[in-house]
C-alpha cells in the first residue's frame, strides 16, 4: 500500500510539468487580430489631444479650455471639465458641463473647433467642480502645502519662543 502511494506520488510530479505546459501553451495562444485597433479612426480624437484644447463661445471668444474627461462605465465620455479664468493655471476655476453641452465641428486646415453656447460671464459663476478621485499631482499638491503649513507654524514658533 505504501509502495503504491509512492508511485503515484511520483507519477503525479513527473506528470505534473508536462500537464501544466500543456495548459499555459493552450492559453498562451496569440488573441486574434481582430482584438486590436492599428490607426486611429478619422473621425475619433486621442484623449491627450483632447485635453487642453481651448474651448470657444458662440463669439469665438477663447472661454476655457478642457482640463478633463469623465467617463462613465460604460466607457463613454459623460461629463467635460473646464479651466476658466485665472492666468497660466493660477486662479483657475474648474466647472464642469455635460459632453453634449459642447459642440465639435473642423475648420480651416482641419482645425479642430470645440465651442459652447455659453459665455465667461456664465462660466465664472457657474459652480466650481470638485472631484472625488485624486491624482497622483493631487496627493503631491496636498503634501506640500501641509509641509508648507508645518514649516510656517514651526518657524512662527521659533519666533515667539523666549531667547535663551
Amino acid at each position: 500500500m505504501k509502495q503504491n502511494i509512492i508511485i503515484l506520488a511520483t507519477a503525479s510530479v513527473l506528470l505534473y510539468p508536462a500537464l501544466s505546459h500543456q495548459a499555459v501553451a493552450q492559453q498562451a495562444s496569440p488573441p486574434a487580430a481582430s482584438a486590436f485597433v492599428t490607426e486611429q479612426p478619422a473621425n475619433e480624437w486621442l484623449a491627450h489631444v483632447f485635453i487642453g484644447a481651448d474651448v470657444l463661445n458662440a463669439a469665438g471668444e477663447n472661454v476655457g479650455d478642457i482640463r478633463d474627461l469623465i467617463f462613465d462605465r460604460t466607457g463613454r465620455i459623460s461629463t467635460v471639465v473646464l479651466g476658466v479664468g485665472g492666468f497660466l493655471g493660477m486662479g483657475e476655476k474648474h466647472v464642469a458641463v455635460p459632453f453634449t453641452a459642447l459642440t465639435y465641428t473642423v475648420g480651416r486646415d482641419n482645425a479642430r473647433i470645440i465651442s459652447i453656447a455659453l459665455s465667461m460671464d456664465d462660466l465664472k459663476r457657474a459652480p466650481a467642480f470638485k472631484a472625488i478621485e485624486k491624482t497622483r499631482m493631487d496627493t503631491v499638491k496636498d503634501k506640500a502645502v501641509e509641509i508648507k503649513d508645518q514649516a510656517i507654524k514651526k518657524i512662527d514658533d521659533m519666533k515667539s519662543a523666549p531667547a535663551k
